[in-house]
């Protein structure tokens, strides 16, 4: 029988296959979209006749086409996460009766996932919209056109209704929005201006981590351009414009460029990778890093088309005091070098 014809199997997930997929095995192309699986729980379902291409079962070696319909289907109900609303401090920037532009704050999530079910900014909007029929259409994700990451923080511009949330999303999709961010880096680097161009997809080796495939064998096309707003000797503060909106782009743009985001834990600018050896230096450099709970990153603009009046808006947001702060430490040390 047919599992898709099984009324006691529910489907988890569906995944098209790009027109340009490689001839790819269905485990190793599930595992690079599943974030929380492990590849020999994807091999278990595929066994069991779980894992469908086109309605029809199929085994973890098979081949996946450009096109193919991939399915998940599982004895059980999809888990839908309880929308809890929860009275959480919000910067709102702006808001009017089509969006919310709100300033998020470092370690905030934006939306509830693994390891996350509460305490994120889409928990916080179910409480400030509560009335708000968006905000109770059992969405997992109400509103949101684009997100931020944990540590990062900034401007995020939120829909309140239908055609607000279909305007906002094409917008972003034809990537017509502007964004720009503000991030120090380690090292000095060579150009006063630039542009990083490179694949980004899952780590193969890691999966929380994105990856560079230079080749663009693998990946999704991602272009940041960026310029040196100001050098502090062994890291440089930098305005970077992201031309597409991969996960991770600008953190692990410049690991790949060998400048990584200051104090970014998870690709390798928590440790120090440019300056001296004293003792002294090496505690300034661990001062800097407890100022951050994350990597220093913000998102300092944002422009888009209103969705109804039509009009230009364009937002600004200061940096946030720990990020400040850790500015004005770098400025004083290379002061003080420049003085002896």
């Amino acid at each position: 029988m047919d599992p898709a014809d099984n009324n006691e199997l529910f489907e988890h997930f569906r995944f098209v296959a790009d027109p340009g997929q490689a001839p790819l095995r269905i485990d190793k192309f599930l595992s690079n979209k599943l974030e929380s699986t492990s590849r020999s729980r994807i091999q278990a379902a595929a066994n069991a006749g779980n894992i469908l291409s086109n309605k029809q079962p199929v085994k973890p070696n098979y081949r996946v086409k450009p096109g193919d319909l991939i399915t998940v289907v599982l004895p059980h109900p999809p888990r839908k996460i309880e929308l809890i609303p929860e009275d959480i401090p919000l910067d709102i920037i702006f808001e009017d009766e089509d969006v919310i532009v709100v300033n998020k704050q470092c370690e905030l999530v934006v939306h509830p996932g693994y390891g996350n079910y509460t305490g994120t900014l889409v928990n916080a909007l179910m409480y400030h919209l509560r009335d708000n029929p968006l905000f109770h259409s059992g969405e997992e994700r109400p509103g949101l056109v684009h997100r931020i990451d944990k540590n990062t923080s900034g401007l995020l511009v939120v829909a309140k209704n239908e055609l607000a949330l279909n305007k906002l999303a094409s917008q972003f999709f034809h990537k017509t929005s502007k964004r720009t961010y503000t991030a120090l880096v380690w090292g000095d680097l060579k150009e006063e201006e630039g542009t990083i161009f490179g694949n980004i997809g899952r780590n193969p080796k890691n999966r929380k981590q994105m990856h560079v495939f230079p080749e663009g064998e693998q990946g999704k096309e991602a272009i940041t351009h960026y310029r040196v707003m100001e050098r502090l000797g062994y890291v440089n503060l930098v305005e970077c414009r992201l031309e597409t909106g991969r996960t991770h782009q600008i953190r692990v743009h410049f690991q790949y460029t060998s400048h990584p985001l200051f104090n970014d834990p998870e690709y390798g600018g928590d440790r120090i990778l440019r300056g001296t050896t004293f003792t002294k230096y090496k505690q300034f450099v661990q001062n800097c890093f407890d100022l951050l709970p994350g990597q220093a990153l913000h998102a300092s603009t944002l422009g888009f088309v209103h969705p109804s009046s039509g009009k230009e808006m364009l937002f600004d947001a200061p940096i946030p005091e720990g990020f400040s702060t850790l500015l004005e430490k770098w400025r004083t040390y290379i002061q003080g070098r420049r003085d002896q």
